[in-house]
């Protein structure tokens, strides 16, 4: 289940509840999908093949096509990290920088951790949601933010896209530190 950290306050904030609470009132989605759905043989495995990234994608059918209906995603695809991917570093530091995009930045995490760097409202300013196997993050267009792996450094999620293109980063000039 989601973990969030609020960085001004060192509030933490646990429980599905609270979580989708906390996040909504953010403007944030957060739902979370029952992973006890998806084979045993695809649970902790981080090194995918196209036939097993299609498996995940089969096995929450229903939940990806569910929440496209709703919030007018067009495609989906897998994306796998973890110390065996080429050029994780690298990867990472793309990723750690905020940004913004023209389109929501949706995340269905399948095994792992991850976690998000959101920028929330004035009075709450930066928080960590810290997401593992079966939570599902919207974070909408234009709300900075920066994804990266938690410790376990490896990450299975399914993430969802309006443009078929995909999403394209847009560096966030900061007025306010990110960790405070």
């Amino acid at each position: 289940m989601a973990v969030i950290k609020v960085k001004k306050t060192g509030q933490v904030i646990e429980g599905e509840d609270n979580v989708r609470a906390f996040l909504n009132s953010q403007g944030v989605l957060y739902e979370h999908w029952d992973i006890t759905k998806l084979p045993e043989h695809l649970r902790d495995k981080y090194v995918l093949t196209d036939e097993e990234k299609e498996e995940i994608l089969a096995t929450f059918k229903d939940e990806i096509e569910d929440l496209a209906a709703r919030r007018g995603y067009k495609t989906w695809d897998i994306v796998a990290l973890s110390d065996a991917t080429p050029n994780l570093e690298e990867l990472l530091k793309k990723f750690e920088q905020v940004h913004i995009h023209t389109e929501d930045e949706v995340r269905a995490i399948t095994a792992g951790h991850g976690i998000f760097i959101i920028k929330g409202d004035k009075e709450t300013g930066y928080f960590d949601v810290e997401l593992e196997a079966g939570d599902v993050i919207s974070v909408p267009e234009g709300n900075p933010h920066y994804f990266t792996l938690m410790d376990d450094r490896q990450v299975v999620a399914v993430r969802l896209f309006i443009d078929p293109s995909g999403w394209v980063a847009h560096p966030y000039e900061e007025k306010e530190e990110v960790n405070s």
